[in-house]
């Protein structure tokens, strides 16, 4: 098959595809079927509040979108742009507790944080332009392709101007989408536009009266002379609430996706009426469910309850937050340490399966999402869930002495010629010493245990010991049923908790064949020593 055939063969599967990146860039093909009219690019969008440091929040909305436009690059030759977008004139609301010379950041409350000198000894000239640097050196860690754009930039520079024109030209027809959604107190002082006063240099939250749409001249009282004043909101001299701000964007660059939270759903909705207001059409889309702590509440960075990027990335590699962000968007999914080691398997799993599938099963296959559609080739002997048990029995933290376990598990391999192997390996030992060490207590076997476990000890002696997984595991199992264990995964049970202190592990071949007949044997011994006490 030539590569136009395979070119074909894949966008004619994915036409079809239930996964849900293609259903996303299907909303996009059946927009514009032949490409935009002007043929500029399909945009997409991604938004960022330079108030804090960029987090897996933004990862996930980045990467989500990523892979739409991925998707959407195999249904159609359109070309596309992803922007990420920094709302930088936004008035800073609260000062942090971790940030420094907060007493001098305080002095500038409400201003917008494109204004608000820098608190770090960065060289940046604002407190916005040092988290947007932080920002671009983020996405820039993880290879995505965008272009950054900040909202002072297309307030001052007129790019928006035209746009907050037909604000005010339309401002009543604004108000009626926006009062209804409002409180009595609030709608009594609500006004789509946040003039920024020429005497504080604050954003306001005041009424403001439409004066001149074609000239941008609206009145209102500034706080800090209570004088009724005439002001120009064009050129960055204001910016909008933030829902009609997001209309704003959408229509003012022509944006064409962007997905959001199921928390933002009431948000995307009066944003898509205001812009349709504007003569525009709202952006494709979707809402995505949020994560959630061990305790089923919502993840905050403000409370600290989930895993920050920077952590996973101590326990497992990229790839696999890539896969566990992919699986199921709109489902609300438990992020914490518990679900890293499952990750890490399952997307090994996928991606081994990756190229034996036919064309139709590799496009729902979460590895060709995450790859862009070029999954390396799979070179994972060893899963995570054995490296960690063979970690635990073991006792060891030295990389060097699990090397060795390895290699007679998997002759060929090494550090040099298996580099994400001796990654992995490193993970294991992380993880295990925050979270599995202190939880390990191996208990006695009862006395039919015992009996098994004894039977399985001479039948560990009368093989090699160079064994394989298979026939070790046969072992296993005909020494279960042999002693009606009934059902017979309590016989594994028996054996995780009797060997290695822990209710769940691995596939026994698999770890004897890794671990070592003997040291096994050892094991053996030693639960029933503890049986005999």
């Amino acid at each position: 098959m030539n590569d136009s055939s395979i070119s074909s063969a894949l966008r004619d599967a994915a036409l079809n595809s239930k996964a849900w990146p293609y259903e996303e860039a299907r909303k996009l093909l059946k927009r514009y079927p032949d490409g935009k009219p002007d043929g500029s690019p399909i945009l997409f969008e991604t938004g960022y509040g330079p108030s804090g440091l960029p987090h897996l929040g933004t990862f996930q909305e980045v990467a989500r979108t990523e892979m739409v436009r991925h998707a959407f690059a195999e249904l159609s030759d359109t070309p596309t742009k992803l922007i990420a977008f920094s709302d930088d004139m936004d008035g800073m609301r609260k000062v942090a507790e971790n940030l420094p010379n907060r007493d001098m950041l305080a002095e500038h409350l409400d201003e917008p944080l494109c204004r608000v000198p820098n608190p770090f000894d960065t060289g940046h000239e604002s407190f916005a332009a040092h988290n947007n640097a932080i920002l671009c050196e983020f996405l820039d860690r993880f290879g995505f392709d965008y272009e950054f754009m900040a909202s002072s930039e297309c307030y001052h520079s007129g790019r928006f101007d035209d746009s907050l024109r037909l604000v005010l030209a339309r401002y009543g027809k604004i108000m009626d989408v926006m009062l209804p959604t409002l409180g009595e107190e609030r709608r009594a002082t609500y006004s789509p536009v946040l003039p920024i006063s020429p005497v504080s240099g604050k954003v306001l939250q005041v009424p403001v009266e439409v004066v001149d749409p074609a000239d941008g001249l609206v009145r209102f009282v500034d706080p800090a002379t209570d004088e009724a004043i005439e002001h120009c909101i064009l050129g960055g001299q204001a910016k909008l609430q933030w829902k009609v701000d997001w209309a704003l964007r959408w229509t003012a660059l022509g944006v064409d996706y962007e997905m959001a939270g199921k928390d933002l759903i009431d948000s995307v909705t009066q944003s898509s009426k205001i812009t349709r207001v504007l003569g525009a059409k709202p952006p494709e889309g979707f809402n995505y469910e949020l994560f959630l702590d061990e305790s089923g509440q919502k993840i905050s960075k403000t409370r600290g309850n989930g895993v920050t990027i920077d952590e996973w990335l101590t326990y497992a590699p990229e790839e696999s937050l890539s896969f566990y962000i992919y699986r199921d968007p709109k489902k609300a999914k438990q992020l914490s340490f518990g679900v890293i080691p499952k990750a890490v398997d399952e997307y090994h799993r996928f991606l081994g399966a990756y190229p034996e599938q036919p064309i139709e099963q590799r496009l729902p296959n979460p590895v060709h999402h995450v790859h862009a559609g070029t999954p390396p080739a799979p070179h994972m002997p060893i899963s995570f869930a054995l490296l960690l048990n063979l970690v635990g029995v073991a006792s060891t933290d030295d990389k060097d002495l699990i090397w060795g376990f390895v290699r007679r598990y998997a002759p060929e391999a090494s550090p040099e010629s298996h580099p994400e192997l001796d990654a992995l390996i490193g993970h294991a030992l992380a993880y295990f010493r925050d979270f599995v060490a202190d939880t390990l207590e191996r208990r006695a076997p009862d006395e039919r245990e015992a009996a098994a476990l004894r039977d399985l000890d001479q039948a560990l002696a009368a093989m090699s010991g160079d064994a394989d997984a298979e026939t070790i595991q046969n072992a296993v199992f005909e020494i279960g049923k042999r002693h009606e264990f009934e059902p017979l995964r309590d016989w594994f049970k028996a054996l995780y908790e009797t060997l290695l202190g822990t209710s769940q592990g691995p596939r026994m071949g698999s770890f004897a064949a890794l671990y070592g007949i003997d040291n096994v044997r050892k094991l053996i011994a030693g639960a029933l020593a503890a049986a005999a006490d």
